[in-house]
C-alpha cells in the first residue's frame, strides 16, 4: 500500500475545510447587512476584498514553477500565512485595489431602494 501521497491529499483537504469557512462566514456576514450600520457594512467589504485578493495570490503562485524537492508542509503554511497578512494588510492600510469602496456604495445603494 502506497501512502507517500497521503500527506499532500490531507494537505489539500484542509485547505478547503478553510476557504470553505472563511467563505461561509463572509457569505453569512453580507446575507445581515441589512440592519448593519456603515462601518460594519464597509468592515464585511474590506473582509470580502482580502479574501478575493488572497484567492487570487494562491492562484497566481500555483503558476511559478517549484523546485522538485520543495513540498515542505511548512513552507506552504507560512507562505499562505503571509499572503493573508499582506492581504489584509493591504486592504486596511492602502484602500486594497477599491473592491471594498465599490461593493459597499452599491450595498448601500440597493439597501436604499
Amino acid at each position: 500500500m502506497d501512502v507517500s501521497g497521503l500527506g499532500s491529499v490531507y494537505e489539500s483537504q484542509l485547505k478547503s475545510m478553510s476557504q470553505t469557512a472563511s467563505a461561509d462566514a463572509l457569505k453569512n456576514k453580507i446575507s445581515n447587512s441589512e440592519d448593519a450600520s456603515d462601518e460594519e457594512l464597509m468592515e464585511v467589504c474590506k473582509e470580502f476584498e482580502a479574501y478575493f485578493m488572497e484567492q487570487v495570490y494562491k492562484e497566481m503562485l500555483k503558476t511559478v514553477p517549484k523546485e522538485e524537492n520543495d513540498n515542505s508542509m511548512l513552507t506552504d503554511y507560512f507562505t499562505e500565512q503571509a499572503i493573508s497578512s499582506l492581504t489584509k494588510e493591504s486592504v486596511d492600510n492602502n484602500n486594497g485595489v477599491g473592491l471594498a469602496q465599490t461593493l459597499f456604495e452599491q450595498m448601500r445603494r440597493n439597501s436604499k431602494i
